[in-house]
């Protein structure tokens, strides 16, 4: 990469730094919680068109994107909740990107125990917090940034850039990054700005169910007449739990285990019994976050699950003539895997390079969550994650580390410049 270009756009985003900064304040102040992003992407809209791009509002067509495989549904309309897409256009001869982030954020509850306002952008030693503050608007506006640099520093880039504002992408992204590439909104490659310091090229696929076990009410003193379902379903808990353990022990992908933990995870998050403490409980449910590997089915996963419901009932009485209900869950990912031998991965990692600390090399990593990312295989897109860093994503008092804001949009400047010079192939 060129010497010149590689110092003129650092500089670019240094100088930006300040403005880059108060823009995130002024969208982590704007609530946007999924199905609520209509105020956050007015917002995106108008920086886009500041920037003089050729800007789309996008509403999804549930009539479309039902259709598709990897659909989820979010269970929230889509009027008045548009994906933004901004479009510098380039050489159509040479290769395009996308830089693409989630405008939407999960819900700031429970508020009483932050320290800091969540939709208050507040800033305390380097750290700016807020909801979505890591996950991911900081991520959206290093997206702008980047672009606003290479413009600004008179590089512009030779192929199209497309950025591309996002919503949902918290439920499985149907109306959003989905949406988009159905209507044609695609590249040459793709950077989901999500927060990491690495080039996440893997994910894991993930599916969701609730198991339910019906049980038979009865008066406390007539206990023996009932059938109480938190006994009932307990041994399943049991069961999921040691399939977890020897799932844990069997199934291996290197790329999720660089860190030393497992391949792939399987939880109870939720387990409920009974309606009132004085009753045996009539009925109880679980539910269940199943994660896999790259190469593993999401039918077999299902089936898996299935099987072993169906043969801890048979092993008792009540059940078996009672079974389980086993209900999958409208949000499912599939694995995603992209080769980080990809020219397109390659120009990621050596952009990384130059604005982190050269002593320790930029690696491919895997993880065992699911992102956006995982859209664009199905549309011959490559791509990848990485983002700006910081705590707590999700949790009371989530933070971006402002330094790395700052080397995000650099490094996706520095991509983005250096992929739009090649060629098409």
């Amino acid at each position: 990469m060129d010497r010149k270009a590689i110092d003129a756009i650092c500089t670019e985003v240094d100088f930006l730094y300040d403005e880059m900064v108060s823009v995130l304040q002024e969208l982590v102040r704007i609530p946007s919680v999924t199905g609520e992003e209509g105020p956050a992407q007015a917002f995106m809209k108008t920086q886009y068109e500041a920037l003089g791009l050729e800007v789309h509002s996008l509403e999804a067509d549930r009539s479309r994107v039902v259709e598709h495989i990897t659909y989820c549904d979010s269970g929230h309309p889509f009027k008045d909740r548009p994906n933004i897409i901004g479009i510098k256009k380039g050489d159509p001869r040479k290769q395009s990107i996308i830089l693409n982030g989630h405008v939407d954020v999960v819900s700031a509850e429970p508020l009483k125990q932050w320290k800091h306002d969540p939709w208050g952008a507040e800033i305390e030693n380097g750290r700016l917090y807020g909801r979505g503050a890591l996950d991911m608007k900081a991520g959206l506006i290093s997206n702008l940034f980047a672009l606003k640099a290479l413009l600004q520093a008179d590089l512009e880039p030779m192929g199209s850039v497309m950025l591309q504002s996002v919503i949902e992408e918290e439920h499985g992204g149907g109306g959003g990054a989905l949406a988009c590439f159905l209507e044609g909104y695609t590249a040459d490659g793709m950077i989901v700005s999500e927060p990491a310091p690495w080039v996440t090229v893997s994910l894991a696929g993930i599916i969701r169910c609730t198991i339910k076990v019906q049980g038979k009410s009865a008066h406390p003193s007539q206990s023996h007449l009932g059938v109480n379902a938190i006994g009932k379903i307990l041994p399943l808990y049991k069961a999921l739990e040691q399939l977890d353990l020897r799932r844990k022990a069997e199934v291996h992908f290197p790329l999720f285990e660089q860190n030393g933990a497992p391949s792939c995870h399987l939880i109870v998050g939720t387990l409920h019994g009974g309606e009132w403490i004085a009753s045996v409980a009539g009925a109880a449910e679980m539910g269940c976050r199943i994660g896999f590997i790259p190469g593993e089915k999401t039918d077999d996963i299902r089936k898996m699950i299935e099987t072993l419901v169906a043969d801890i009932a048979h092993q008792d009485e009540w059940l078996r003539d009672h079974p389980p209900l086993i209900e999958w869950h409208p949000f499912q990912a599939e694995p995603h895997y992209q080769d980080p031998d990809h020219p397109f991965v390659q120009t990621v990692i050596s952009a990384l390079s130059h604005v982190q600390n050269p002593v320790t090399p930029v690696k491919p990593h895997g993880v065992t969550w699911t992102e956006d990312t995982r859209l664009a295989q199905h549309f011959g897109v490559p791509a990848l994650s990485f983002g700006p860093c910081g705590e707590r994503p999700h949790g009371i008092d989530e933070c971006v580390t402002l330094e790395s804001l700052k080397s995000a949009a650099k490094a996706a400047a520095l991509a983005a410049y250096q992929w739009c010079l090649g060629d098409k192939s």
